[in-house]
């Protein structure tokens, strides 16, 4: 049976942002998933991922995950659908030993406090993975793996998400931002991971990506950023 990732080695520093962009079905959102350990079972795993210098595995990733380390999923429904959301956002950090960003927490992702009494039904999508984006956040996380956060938001509520992002690593911690938005990504990150079948193909400044692109060491790099709407659609011969 091939690999589905394989050969793949990549590296965040604290106080950074990378960007891990790639076409649909590179395994973006996969390695996302295993880097905190939530494979399917029967998965096999080879390799390791360390964090702090320590491996993380089955003994290790229960006590970090949801506390030191963050997963922003992709998906609104990892909302519990029974439960208000102002009470999950509040659960959130409490678990990682953290205040409840209350009132203030809602603000500053441009909800009105009065959204906490709501359920996630009652709630646009945009709203719902805003929340989400909190909840994930509230517990003030070392590392955040967010999974597509700006899926289907408006600009300024993309913003603000990413907003908060840059705000874990201005503080020390360290964001894999995961996304098909590499324009939206590049005024908040620092380096591009760039990924096509199961590899990271390279890791590129993002002062390359401007221009036509003259920057970018890699052609699959530049191929994906000349292929952008505002670039032309262009495919490199």
């Amino acid at each position: 049976m091939d690999a589905v990732l394989r050969h793949l080695s990549l590296d965040l520093d604290r106080g950074e942002i990378v960007a891990l962009v790639g076409a649909s079905g590179a395994g973006k959102s996969l390695l996302a998933h295993a880097i905190l350990g939530l494979l399917p079972p029967g998965a096999e795993v080879r390799g390791e991922v360390r964090f702090e210098d320590r491996v993380l595995g089955p003994d290790t990733l229960p006590r970090l995950r949801g506390r030191r380390i963050a997963l922003l999923p992709q998906s609104v429904t990892h909302l519990d659908p029974l439960m208000p959301v102002g009470r999950q956002v509040a659960l959130a950090a409490r678990r990682a030993g953290a205040r409840d960003p209350g009132a203030e927490g809602f603000r500053r992702f441009g909800l009105d406090p009065a959204v906490r009494r709501a359920h996630p039904h009652e709630l646009s999508g945009g709203m719902a993975r805003r929340v989400l984006a909190l909840a994930s956040l509230a517990g003030g996380p070392d590392l955040v793996v967010a999974d597509e956060p700006t899926d289907h938001l408006d600009p300024d509520s993309a913003a603000v998400v990413l907003a908060a992002l840059a705000g874990v690593a201005r503080r020390g911690g360290a964001v894999l931002l995961v996304t098909h938005d590499l324009p939206a990504a590049l005024p908040f990150a620092n380096r591009v991971a760039l990924m096509r079948g199961g590899r990271i193909e390279a890791v590129e400044p993002t002062a390359g990506f401007s221009g036509a692109g003259e920057g970018i060491a890699s052609a699959y790099g530049r191929a994906l950023w000349r292929a952008l709407p505002q670039n032309g659609f262009g495919v490199d011969a």
